[in-house]
């Protein structure tokens, strides 16, 4: 058994399941889940090959080996089945314990072999920052913007506000707040309507994956004025830029590092309100909804289509860092148990472990699929 990465699961169902959006949209959504597989793997390529340990295989998908080619001991190869991707250790394997081990990998000390096992987070965390670094530089160079009238995106729901207790979730749509239509009014002017309304329940239509919904939330009073929660921008804006500049360069990380930090934030409360049953369905996204997001990215620009990049690189460094046995963090969890206790555990307690992660992992695999599908009906 390999390591599998949860989030990276392509199918060709998720293709099918798209087929609504144009091909460019598809595809460019499917690079960027290949090369976020490439790099997470990558990471943990390279610090297998900083501790002098050769590389058996480093495998994008799994099984059956359809093309690659040989890079000194290491067979680069695209496989059969596009679920993820694994870095395999020659003579070594993590999920198989009971394997001879003739390189010397556990005989590497204890900060070693963690590192080793969080390459691939950390590969993904500076994928994301030299993403949104990108985005800072060009945001340097804005010297106007102008909200043209479009849709509202809704960016960030306050956790307990109105809001949240109305259903809104980031990503969604707003297209009538009240007597206001979008496109039609300006954010202004729903900021304004917002503050006029304290107290006051206030009818709201939004939109996600296509499907509208309308919903009652009344906004709070707030030293008499209303608020309801959200942060929001219009989905269409018209920028001016300047000339790039020396000092956009530093701008550029600065803005990365802080961006990269909120992000993080996000999605950890994410996973936060996942594992305390707290999060609704409708925050859950499988393989299915990560292509169609990504398929919506590619076509709104650039600048949205490396932002969706981040944020699914994050994701993926979050679910790979959690104690979940068979990921990097069960791994790296298994690793500091047997430090603190000063002796390894043993390989029939290891399997078991690894097994019931294994388990838990598919379970968890074919319910998004299902709830992916599910959507697409609804």
């Amino acid at each position: 058994m390999k390591r599998m990465r949860l989030l990276t699961l392509t199918p060709l169902l998720a293709i099918a399941a798209v087929s609504m959006s144009n091909a460019v949209g598809i595809a460019g959504a499917l690079l960027m889940i290949g090369v976020l597989i490439f790099l997470h793997e990558l990471g943990h390529f390279l610090f297998a090959k900083r501790m002098g340990l050769p590389v058996e295989v480093f495998s994008l998908g799994f099984g059956p080996r359809l093309i690659g080619f040989k890079w000194k001991e290491t067979d680069i190869r695209i496989a059969a089945l596009p679920l993820g991707g694994y870095v395999k250790l020659a003579g070594y394997n993590p999920e198989e314990p009971e394997a001879e081990d003739p390189h010397g990998f556990l005989k590497q000390p204890y900060h070693r072999r963690m590192l080793f096992y969080s390459g691939g987070v950390l590969a993904n965390l500076l994928t994301a920052y030299l993403l949104l670094s990108a985005i800072g530089i060009d945001q340097a160079r804005v010297t106007s913007a102008t909200p043209q009238p479009s849709p509202l995106m809704v960016l960030e729901v306050v956790p307990e506000s109105p809001a949240a207790k109305a259903g809104l979730f980031p990503g969604d749509l707003i297209r009538q707040f009240g007597e206001l239509r979008f496109p039609g009014s300006t954010s202004a002017e729903a900021v304004a309507y917002i503050q006029s309304h304290a107290d006051q329940p206030v009818s709201l239509t939004v939109e996600k994956d296509g499907q509208a919904r309308t919903v009652q939330v009344t906004p709070r009073n707030d030293g008499g004025k209303g608020k309801v929660g959200i942060k929001f921008s219009p989905t269409d804006i018209l920028y001016t830029r300047r000339p790039l500049e020396l000092r956009d360069f530093w701008r550029g990380p600065v803005f990365g590092a802080v961006e990269t930090a909120n992000l993080t934030g996000q999605v950890l409360q994410g996973f936060g309100r996942l594992v305390s049953f707290r999060a609704s369905l409708r925050e859950v996204g499988g393989p299915i909804a990560i292509v169609k997001g990504g398929s919506e990215a590619v076509k709104s620009g650039w600048t949205g289509f490396c932002m969706f990049m981040a944020f699914i690189s994050l994701n993926l460094a979050v679910l790979n860092a959690l104690p979940i046995p068979f990921l990097d963090g069960g791994h790296m969890a298994m690793l500091t148990l047997e430090k603190l206790r000063g002796r390894d555990l043993t390989l029939p307690f290891k399997e078991k472990v690894l097994m019931s992660g294994f388990y838990f992992l598919i379970t968890l695999m074919a319910f998004v699929l299902a709830l992916d599908l599910w959507r697409l009906k609804q």
